[in-house]
C-alpha cells in the first residue's frame, strides 16, 4: 500500500506517512487506494469483535509495512475497552466512544497510532511527537505515549480555553520526569495548530530531530477512527434492527437493512473524514451529518460552495472551536473539490450554546441519558435531518458519535441538570493530582526552544 499527498506529492510507504505526519509538500497523506469490503465481510460484522473489525479495517493500509501477527497485537492492546451502542430515542443511538483511559473518542486513534509507531520504530534516536489540542487530543496522545520507549511528546493547548478537567489531564504529565510535556499557549487552538504547521515546515528543525504529528493530520491516527463506524453498523445488526425497515409488510422487504445516518460532532474534521474513508471502503451508510457549533466553516461551505476559514469562537463545546479545520483538505481531495458530490454524502448544521444546553437538559429529563456538549450537538444534528427523528416509521437509524464522557465537562453539564456528574476513577485521579502549568508565547521561537531544549 502506498500513500499520496493531497497536494500531488510522490507516493510513499505507510511507515513514511506515519512518521512524516505532514507531508514535505505541506499536504496530508491519503491512501493510494481504498480496498473495498466484500458483501460477505459486511454481513459478518454483527458476529465480529471490536478487535476483529479493527484488524480487518487496518490490514489493507499496513500491508507490507508490518507483519500480521504484530498488527494483531497492536490492535488487541490498543482497543482494550468497550464501545457500546446505546439507545436514546426510538431509532436514535449513541455510539459511546468514551470508555477508554482518557474518556474521549481520541483514545481509539491515539492508542493505535502510538503502538504502530513503537512497533515500526528502528534505531536509538527518539521520536518527537508534536501535537496541538483543543482539549481531548492532547490527553489521549499523552496517555497513549506515556512511558513508550524512544518517544517524546510535546503538547500545545490554548491557555484558558480548555475545560478545567481537560487541563488536569494535560498538566498531570508535567509534575514528574516523563516523556510527555504539555504547554499552555497564549492564544487559541488555531494558534496552536499554526505553530505545529510552522514547526513541521522548518527544515532545519526537522533535520535535527525525528519530528512527527499525532493530530488527526497523521494518517496513523486517522485510519483507526474508521474502525468504530464499521463496528457500529455491526452492532445495529446485532441489536436486531435490520428487520426494522421491513415492518411495513411489503413483499420482499422484510429483513432489509435500514438506512443508517451517522452524526459526527466536528471540529478539525478528522472523525468525519475517517467515516468518509469507511464509506469508500463499503460502509453501508446513507448519509453523514457534519454537526458543528457556531464555528461552522464546513456547513457554510456546503451551503455556499466557498471555503472561508476564520478565527475560531469560544463555545461550551470547546473541542470543536476550530476556524481552519485541517482535515477539510482531505475531504476536498476525496471529492475532487466537487461540492455537489460532497453534498450527496454530507449534510451540515450548526448550533449555538443555548440550543446545546437545552437539549442536554431535555434529553436527561425525558430519557435519563446524559450528553456532553459535543455529543449533544451530534444529537441535534440527527434531529434536524428530515425523517431521522422518526426512524421507526421511516426505516432509518440514526447513530450519533458520543465523543466524550459528560464528566469531562462537569462544570458545564452539572448546572444544566441540577446535580453533580459522577466522575469515573481515571478522571478523579487526574483531578486529585497537583496541576503544573507551563505557559509559553504563541511564537515559533518559543516552540523551537521547547522542542530543542525541553524548557
Amino acid at each position: 500500500m502506498q500513500f499520496l499527498t493531497t497536494r500531488h506529492g510522490p507516493a510513499v510507504s505507510f511507515t513514511t506517512a506515519l512518521y512524516d505526519g505532514i507531508a514535505p509538500d505541506g499536504g496530508l497523506y491519503v491512501p493510494e487506494t481504498i480496498e473495498p469490503w466484500t458483501e460477505s465481510e459486511l454481513a459478518r460484522l454483527p458476529r465480529r469483535t471490536l478487535t476483529e473489525v479493527g484488524l480487518r479495517a487496518l490490514r489493507p493500509f499496513a500491508r507490507g509495512a508490518i507483519d500480521p501477527a504484530t498488527l494483531e497485537a497492536v490492535v488487541v492492546e490498543a482497543l482494550n475497552f468497550p464501545i457500546p451502542l446505546v439507545e436514546i430515542d426510538p431509532g436514535i443511538y449513541a455510539l459511546e466512544l468514551f470508555h477508554g483511559p482518557t474518556l474521549a473518542f481520541k483514545d481509539v486513534g491515539a492508542r493505535t497510532m502510538a503502538r504502530l509507531m513503537a512497533a515500526l520504530h528502528r534505531g536509538d534516536d527518539p521520536l518527537t511527537i508534536l501535537v496541538a489540542t483543543s482539549g481531548d487530543t492532547g490527553g489521549a496522545v499523552g496517555h497513549a505515549f506515556y512511558r513508550v520507549p524512544n518517544t517524546r511528546v510535546v503538547i500545545l493547548y490554548p491557555d484558558g480555553r480548555v475545560s478545567p478537567t481537560q487541563e488536569a489531564q494535560l498538566a498531570m504529565f508535567n509534575g514528574e520526569r516523563t516523556n510527555v510535556r504539555a504547554y499552555a499557549v497564549a492564544g487559541s487552538f488555531d494558534d496552536c495548530h499554526r505553530l505545529t504547521r510552522e514547526a513541521f515546515a522548518d527544515r532545519d528543525l526537522r533535520t535535527r530531530m525525528q519530528l512527527t504529528s499525532a493530530n488527526s493530520v497523521n494518517i496513523g491516527r486517522l485510519l483507526p477512527q474508521s474502525i468504530y463506524y464499521f463496528f457500529a453498523v455491526g452492532q445495529v445488526g446485532l441489536a436486531g434492527l435490520a428487520g426494522q425497515a421491513g415492518q411495513a409488510g411489503q413483499a420482499g422487504q422484510a429483513g432489509r437493512t435500514p438506512e443508517i445516518v451517522f452524526s459526527t460532532p466536528s471540529g478539525n474534521f478528522g472523525n468525519l473524514t475517517a467515516g468518509l474513508f469507511a464509506k469508500r471502503a463499503g460502509l453501508p451508510v446513507s448519509r453523514f451529518v457534519a454537526a458543528t457549533n457556531v464555528n461552522d466553516i464546513v456547513p457554510t461551505y456546503l451551503e455556499s460552495g466557498r471555503y472561508e476559514p476564520r478565527a475560531s469562537v469560544s463555545t461550551i463545546a470547546n473541542a470543536m472551536d476550530v476556524g481552519h479545520p485541517s482535515n477539510f483538505e482531505r475531504m476536498r481531495w476525496l471529492y475532487q473539490d466537487n461540492v455537489d458530490e460532497m453534498r450527496r454524502d454530507i449534510a451540515g448544521c450548526r448550533f449555538a450554546d443555548e440550543e446545546v444546553r437545552e437539549v442536554i437538559r431535555r434529553v436527561y429529563e425525558t430519557r435519563g441519558y446524559l450528553l456532553d456538549p459535543h455529543s449533544a450537538i451530534a444529537y441535534l444534528g440527527l434531529q434536524r435531518q428530515e425523517g431521522v427523528d422518526q426512524q421507526g416509521r421511516q426505516g432509518r437509524v440514526g447513530i450519533l458519535l458520543a465523543t466524550a464522557h459528560p464528566a469531562k465537562f462537569a462544570e458545564i453539564v452539572s448546572p444544566i441538570i441540577g446535580r453533580e456528574v459522577e466522575k469515573p476513577a481515571p478522571l478523579a485521579e487526574a483531578l486529585a493530582r497537583p496541576r503544573h502549568i507551563i505557559r509559553i508565547d504563541p511564537t515559533l521561537d518559543a516552540v523551537r526552544n521547547v522542542l530543542q531544549n525541553g524548557t
